[in-house]
């Protein structure tokens, strides 16, 4: 996959992210989700929050992406204490380009449907799910399972 540039927020500042500057040093996974706050969103990034693999893996970072702003973003980090940066592909030029955007959603169009990629150092996808519920949620031991494989 190209690289790509967006602005981002660790919940404090904003800035620009780009996925060579976590690609360089291993590699990163990639949530797309719909929205901040709405009710499943909010779980599943909390459940990525939580999940203690994630805190032993310092070859991985793990990146949010939707079309929020980075001021949702800020205020969505703080109010679940998220340790990891949401970007804002408010433009939905890297939603499209990984080929997980709804043509219309809840009568949004090009918002991110819910999908996890991995890529590795060389900005290679190494693992994807996506689904057409948005309300359906990924299993986190098949992303450990290939997160573990990637490090060997």
């Amino acid at each position: 996959m190209d690289d790509f540039t967006v602005p981002g927020t660790d919940g404090e500042q904003i800035e620009p992210y780009s996925l060579s500057d976590y690609t360089e040093a291993g590699a990163a996974i990639l949530i797309f989700y719909p929205f901040d706050f709405s009710p499943v969103c909010t779980t599943e990034l909390c459940r990525f929050r939580d999940a203690e693999w994630l805190t032993f893996t310092d070859d991985i970072d793990v990146l949010g992406i939707s079309l929020d702003s980075c001021y949702a973003h800020k205020r969505f980090i703080q109010e679940n204490d998220l340790p990891f940066p949401l970007l804002s592909d408010t433009r939905g030029r890297v939603t499209d380009e990984y080929g997980v955007a709804y043509e219309e959603w809840e009568h949004h169009a090009g918002v991110p449907k819910r999908a996890l990629v991995t890529v590795d150092d060389s900005n290679t996808v190494r693992y994807t799910w996506v689904t057409e519920d948005a309300y359906e949620t990924p299993s986190l031991d098949e992303l450990e399972e290939t997160v573990t494989t990637l490090l060997k």
